[in-house]
């Protein structure tokens, strides 16, 4: 696998998304959970979303229960408690792992690009990846990293 668009994952609704159909746009992937500290960052999130979508930017989210089991529900349910609580209106995927031998290749890909503070490992929930129009993995942010904080970055993407 080159490029992020020789990549293919499963929606959240069992649907497959191929993601060749984002060449030329900015991705913004991000994996995510319902029961953790970093959640309320789905309402950031989804204003990304809102704010520059018109612009190109396609934000992806990844539920994982990896980390302290805190998205243990089923796909329906994560993503119904993303858009009741949070309005998301962006693409949630089947849940998947990040880290380890069962890690989705996606994942695999992007942590192959960036490193983070534990190597090549995904820390912990709501960790970040901005990829450029071309299909770069550009930068990872922290799960820390409020999405307010990597505006300047996205609108260098988007030119």
């Amino acid at each position: 696998m080159e490029t992020i668009y020789d990549f293919k994952a499963l929606t959240s609704k069992g649907q497959e998304l191929d993601f060749a159909q984002f060449k030329g746009k900015v991705l913004l992937i991000v994996n995510t959970a319902s029961k953790c500290g970093f959640t309320p960052q789905f309402k950031g999130l989804e204003e990304l979303n809102q704010k520059y979508k018109d612009r190109g930017l396609v934000t992806i989210g990844f539920p994982c229960n990896q980390f302290n089991h805190q998205d243990p529900g089923t796909d329906s349910e994560i993503e119904g408690f993303c858009q009741l609580n949070y309005g998301v209106t962006f693409q949630i995927m089947k849940k998947i792992d990040v880290n380890g031998d069962d890690a989705h290749p996606i994942f695999k890909f992007l942590k192959s690009k960036t490193k983070g503070l534990l190597g090549s490992a995904i820390k912990w929930n709501f960790t970040k990846f901005l990829i450029s129009r071309d299909g770069e993995v550009i930068k990872r942010y922290a799960p820390i990293t409020a999405p307010e904080k990597i505006v300047k970055d996205i609108e260098e993407m988007l030119g």
